[in-house]
Protein backbone atom coordinates (compact mmCIF):
# COMPACT_ATOMS: atom_id res chain seq x y z
CA UNK A 1 0.00 0.00 0.00
CA UNK A 2 1.37 3.72 -1.06
CA UNK A 3 1.67 5.87 1.42
CA UNK A 4 -0.76 8.33 -0.22
CA UNK A 5 -3.38 5.42 -0.01
CA UNK A 6 -2.82 5.27 3.41
CA UNK A 7 -3.10 8.94 4.41
CA UNK A 8 -6.27 8.97 2.57
CA UNK A 9 -7.48 6.08 4.36
CA UNK A 10 -6.73 7.60 7.42
CA UNK A 11 -8.65 10.82 6.67
CA UNK A 12 -11.45 9.12 5.36
CA UNK A 13 -11.92 7.60 7.89
CA UNK A 14 -11.33 10.58 10.91
CA UNK A 15 -13.66 12.68 8.61
CA UNK A 16 -16.33 9.77 8.49
CA UNK A 17 -16.16 9.62 12.48
CA UNK A 18 -16.66 13.39 12.40
CA UNK A 19 -19.85 13.18 10.59
CA UNK A 20 -20.87 10.43 11.82
CA UNK A 21 -20.70 12.08 15.51
CA UNK A 22 -22.24 15.82 13.73
CA UNK A 23 -19.55 17.72 15.81
CA UNK A 24 -15.99 18.71 15.59
CA UNK A 25 -13.35 16.41 17.50
CA UNK A 26 -11.28 19.23 19.78
CA UNK A 27 -8.58 19.55 21.83
CA UNK A 28 -5.38 17.75 22.12
CA UNK A 29 -4.66 14.74 20.56
CA UNK A 30 -7.27 15.61 18.30
CA UNK A 31 -7.95 16.29 14.53
CA UNK A 32 -9.49 19.66 14.65
CA UNK A 33 -8.30 22.83 12.29
CA UNK A 34 -10.84 25.18 14.25
CA UNK A 35 -13.11 25.78 16.39
CA UNK A 36 -17.09 24.94 15.84
CA UNK A 37 -19.92 27.98 16.44
CA UNK A 38 -18.44 30.57 14.51
CA UNK A 39 -15.49 31.19 17.11
CA UNK A 40 -12.04 32.68 16.55
CA UNK A 41 -9.84 29.40 16.97
CA UNK A 42 -6.33 28.24 17.39
CA UNK A 43 -6.38 27.68 13.36
CA UNK A 44 -9.76 28.80 12.08
CA UNK A 45 -11.67 31.77 12.44
CA UNK A 46 -15.10 32.79 13.22
CA UNK A 47 -18.05 32.22 10.75
CA UNK A 48 -20.59 34.22 13.01
CA UNK A 49 -22.35 36.78 11.30
CA UNK A 50 -21.72 36.04 8.17
CA UNK A 51 -24.88 35.50 5.81
CA UNK A 52 -25.63 32.21 5.01
CA UNK A 53 -23.60 31.05 7.83
CA UNK A 54 -25.36 27.54 8.99
CA UNK A 55 -23.82 26.67 12.57
CA UNK A 56 -25.01 23.03 12.33
CA UNK A 57 -22.61 22.34 8.85
CA UNK A 58 -19.62 24.16 10.96
CA UNK A 59 -17.41 21.08 11.97
CA UNK A 60 -14.62 23.89 12.84
CA UNK A 61 -12.04 21.95 10.58
CA UNK A 62 -11.72 25.31 8.43
CA UNK A 63 -8.15 27.42 8.82
CA UNK A 64 -9.51 30.46 7.10
CA UNK A 65 -12.23 32.40 5.20
CA UNK A 66 -12.05 31.40 1.80
CA UNK A 67 -15.17 32.89 0.36
CA UNK A 68 -14.35 36.41 2.08
CA UNK A 69 -11.56 36.60 -0.54
CA UNK A 70 -13.38 34.39 -3.12
CA UNK A 71 -15.26 37.23 -5.44
CA UNK A 72 -18.08 35.16 -5.85
CA UNK A 73 -21.39 37.01 -7.53
CA UNK A 74 -24.68 36.46 -8.72
CA UNK A 75 -25.00 33.57 -11.34
CA UNK A 76 -22.01 31.52 -10.91
CA UNK A 77 -21.09 28.04 -10.17
CA UNK A 78 -18.91 27.27 -7.29
CA UNK A 79 -16.77 24.16 -6.67
CA UNK A 80 -15.79 24.04 -3.05
CA UNK A 81 -13.70 21.15 -2.70
CA UNK A 82 -13.07 19.17 0.65
CA UNK A 83 -16.48 20.50 1.43
CA UNK A 84 -17.43 18.52 4.86
CA UNK A 85 -20.81 19.25 6.20
CA UNK A 86 -21.35 21.98 3.60
CA UNK A 87 -20.56 25.14 5.18
CA UNK A 88 -18.70 27.03 2.91
CA UNK A 89 -21.09 25.28 0.19
CA UNK A 90 -24.12 27.41 2.05
CA UNK A 91 -22.42 30.65 2.72
CA UNK A 92 -21.45 30.46 -1.22
CA UNK A 93 -24.72 29.51 -2.37
CA UNK A 94 -26.30 32.55 -0.66
CA UNK A 95 -23.55 34.74 -2.79
CA UNK A 96 -24.69 32.68 -6.00
CA UNK A 97 -28.55 33.13 -5.84
CA UNK A 98 -31.26 31.40 -7.16
CA UNK A 99 -29.46 31.60 -10.86
CA UNK A 100 -26.00 30.18 -9.56
CA UNK A 101 -26.00 26.87 -8.54
CA UNK A 102 -22.66 25.38 -5.99
CA UNK A 103 -21.36 22.20 -5.90
CA UNK A 104 -19.52 20.39 -3.08
CA UNK A 105 -17.05 17.49 -3.58
CA UNK A 106 -16.05 15.79 -0.98
CA UNK A 107 -14.15 12.11 -0.88
CA UNK A 108 -16.10 11.10 2.61
CA UNK A 109 -19.83 9.24 1.75
CA UNK A 110 -20.73 9.91 5.43
CA UNK A 111 -19.77 13.77 4.83
CA UNK A 112 -21.60 14.20 1.58
CA UNK A 113 -24.83 12.25 3.37
CA UNK A 114 -24.46 15.00 6.61
CA UNK A 115 -24.23 17.92 3.68
CA UNK A 116 -27.72 16.11 2.26
CA UNK A 117 -29.23 16.44 5.26
CA UNK A 118 -28.54 19.81 6.23
CA UNK A 119 -28.94 20.69 2.39
CA UNK A 120 -32.57 19.47 2.58
CA UNK A 121 -33.39 20.62 6.09
CA UNK A 122 -32.49 24.11 5.30
CA UNK A 123 -34.31 23.89 1.69
CA UNK A 124 -31.11 24.79 -0.36
CA UNK A 125 -31.96 24.03 -4.50
CA UNK A 126 -29.28 25.35 -5.76
CA UNK A 127 -26.52 23.18 -4.13
CA UNK A 128 -25.15 19.36 -4.83
CA UNK A 129 -23.03 17.36 -2.98
CA UNK A 130 -21.00 14.70 -4.89
CA UNK A 131 -18.47 12.01 -3.77
CA UNK A 132 -15.19 12.34 -5.18
CA UNK A 133 -11.31 12.55 -4.68
CA UNK A 134 -9.34 16.27 -5.46
CA UNK A 135 -6.91 14.53 -7.68
CA UNK A 136 -9.77 13.52 -9.99
CA UNK A 137 -12.90 15.70 -9.43
CA UNK A 138 -16.12 14.77 -11.22
CA UNK A 139 -16.69 17.83 -13.00
CA UNK A 140 -16.37 19.10 -16.91
CA UNK A 141 -13.49 20.80 -18.20
CA UNK A 142 -14.17 24.48 -18.05
CA UNK A 143 -17.14 24.34 -16.23
CA UNK A 144 -16.43 26.12 -12.87
CA UNK A 145 -16.11 29.79 -12.36
CA UNK A 146 -15.14 29.71 -8.55
CA UNK A 147 -13.09 26.79 -6.65
CA UNK A 148 -12.79 27.22 -2.90
CA UNK A 149 -11.65 24.72 -0.57
CA UNK A 150 -10.66 25.36 3.65
CA UNK A 151 -7.87 23.38 4.78
CA UNK A 152 -8.15 20.69 2.67
CA UNK A 153 -5.68 20.70 0.11
CA UNK A 154 -2.73 20.10 2.57
CA UNK A 155 -4.38 17.02 3.53
CA UNK A 156 -4.32 15.90 -0.29
CA UNK A 157 -0.81 13.75 -0.93
CA UNK A 158 0.06 14.83 -4.49
CA UNK A 159 -1.37 18.75 -4.46
CA UNK A 160 0.42 19.45 -8.08
CA UNK A 161 -2.52 16.65 -9.03
CA UNK A 162 -4.63 19.09 -6.58
CA UNK A 163 -3.88 22.03 -8.43
CA UNK A 164 -3.65 20.55 -12.27
CA UNK A 165 -7.54 19.57 -11.38
CA UNK A 166 -8.56 22.76 -10.37
CA UNK A 167 -6.74 24.36 -13.45
CA UNK A 168 -9.04 22.17 -15.53
CA UNK A 169 -12.47 22.36 -13.84
CA UNK A 170 -11.84 26.31 -14.13
CA UNK A 171 -13.05 28.52 -17.18
CA UNK A 172 -10.53 30.33 -19.07
CA UNK A 173 -10.37 33.53 -16.84
CA UNK A 174 -11.62 32.09 -13.82
CA UNK A 175 -10.16 31.86 -10.59
CA UNK A 176 -9.84 29.98 -7.00
CA UNK A 177 -9.65 31.15 -3.89
CA UNK A 178 -8.22 28.79 -1.26
CA UNK A 179 -7.20 28.82 2.93
CA UNK A 180 -5.04 26.40 4.09
CA UNK A 181 -2.11 25.04 6.28
CA UNK A 182 1.85 25.88 5.43
CA UNK A 183 4.85 26.03 7.06
CA UNK A 184 7.89 28.17 6.70
CA UNK A 185 11.21 27.18 7.94
CA UNK A 186 12.83 24.27 9.20
CA UNK A 187 10.75 22.37 12.06
CA UNK A 188 12.20 20.27 14.39
CA UNK A 189 10.53 16.51 13.89
CA UNK A 190 9.37 16.40 17.25
CA UNK A 191 7.31 19.66 17.31
CA UNK A 192 6.21 18.53 13.96
CA UNK A 193 4.54 15.62 15.06
CA UNK A 194 3.43 17.40 18.45
CA UNK A 195 1.65 20.03 15.99
CA UNK A 196 -0.02 17.32 14.03
CA UNK A 197 -1.62 15.90 17.17
CA UNK A 198 -2.80 19.03 18.49
CA UNK A 199 -4.23 20.15 14.97
CA UNK A 200 -4.48 17.19 12.10
CA UNK A 201 -4.45 19.21 9.52
CA UNK A 202 -1.07 20.42 10.06
CA UNK A 203 -0.23 16.88 9.10
CA UNK A 204 0.25 16.87 5.02
CA UNK A 205 1.47 20.76 5.21
CA UNK A 206 4.35 21.82 2.95
CA UNK A 207 6.80 24.85 2.64
CA UNK A 208 5.22 28.39 1.56
CA UNK A 209 7.30 28.18 -0.85
CA UNK A 210 6.61 24.96 -2.87
CA UNK A 211 3.32 25.55 -2.27
CA UNK A 212 2.99 28.82 -4.30
CA UNK A 213 5.78 27.41 -7.28
CA UNK A 214 3.57 24.83 -7.58
CA UNK A 215 0.70 27.02 -8.58
CA UNK A 216 3.14 29.52 -10.71
CA UNK A 217 4.43 26.75 -12.36
CA UNK A 218 1.22 25.25 -13.66
CA UNK A 219 0.31 28.33 -15.16
CA UNK A 220 -1.72 30.24 -13.01
CA UNK A 221 -1.35 33.95 -13.06
CA UNK A 222 -2.29 36.90 -10.42
CA UNK A 223 -1.33 34.72 -7.26
CA UNK A 224 -1.75 36.57 -4.36
CA UNK A 225 -1.81 35.57 -0.59
CA UNK A 226 -4.75 37.47 0.90
CA UNK A 227 -4.37 36.49 4.63
CA UNK A 228 -1.12 34.97 6.77
CA UNK A 229 -1.69 34.26 10.34
CA UNK A 230 0.95 32.14 12.58
CA UNK A 231 -0.61 29.11 14.11
CA UNK A 232 0.81 29.71 17.71
CA UNK A 233 1.11 26.34 19.61
CA UNK A 234 0.81 26.43 23.41
CA UNK A 235 2.94 26.58 25.83
CA UNK A 236 1.91 23.18 26.79
CA UNK A 237 2.32 21.61 23.50
CA UNK A 238 6.40 22.87 23.35
CA UNK A 239 7.55 22.90 27.06
CA UNK A 240 7.89 18.32 27.28
CA UNK A 241 9.86 19.42 23.71
CA UNK A 242 12.08 22.17 24.07
CA UNK A 243 13.41 24.64 27.10
CA UNK A 244 12.52 28.08 27.78
CA UNK A 245 14.93 29.20 25.92
CA UNK A 246 14.52 27.54 22.66
CA UNK A 247 10.87 28.69 22.75
CA UNK A 248 11.58 31.97 22.54
CA UNK A 249 13.61 31.90 20.39
CA UNK A 250 11.14 29.20 18.21
CA UNK A 251 8.51 32.24 18.62
CA UNK A 252 10.64 34.81 17.69
CA UNK A 253 12.46 32.87 14.61
CA UNK A 254 10.03 33.48 12.12
CA UNK A 255 9.67 29.93 11.61
CA UNK A 256 6.76 28.02 11.97
CA UNK A 257 3.23 26.75 10.76
CA UNK A 258 0.94 28.93 9.37
CA UNK A 259 -2.87 29.21 7.51
CA UNK A 260 -2.82 31.26 4.18
CA UNK A 261 -5.74 31.97 2.19
CA UNK A 262 -4.40 32.49 -1.87
CA UNK A 263 -6.27 33.71 -4.93
CA UNK A 264 -4.94 32.75 -8.22
CA UNK A 265 -6.25 33.09 -11.87
CA UNK A 266 -6.46 30.54 -14.70
CA UNK A 267 -5.15 32.42 -18.08
CA UNK A 268 -8.06 33.89 -20.18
Amino acid sequence: MSDSTQIKGVVREKYAELARAASSCCGPGACDCGGATGDTSMVGEGYGGIDGYVPEADLGLGCGLPTRHAGITTGQTVLDLGSGAGNDVFIAAREVGPSGSVIGLDMTSDMIDLARENAESRGAKNVEFVLGEIESIPVGDASIDVVVSNCVLNLVPDKRAAFSEILRVLRPGAHFCVSDIVTIGELPAELRRSAEMYAGCVAGAIERAEYLSIIADLGFINVVVKEERRIELPDAQLTPLLSRTEIAAYRESGNGIFSITVVGEKPA
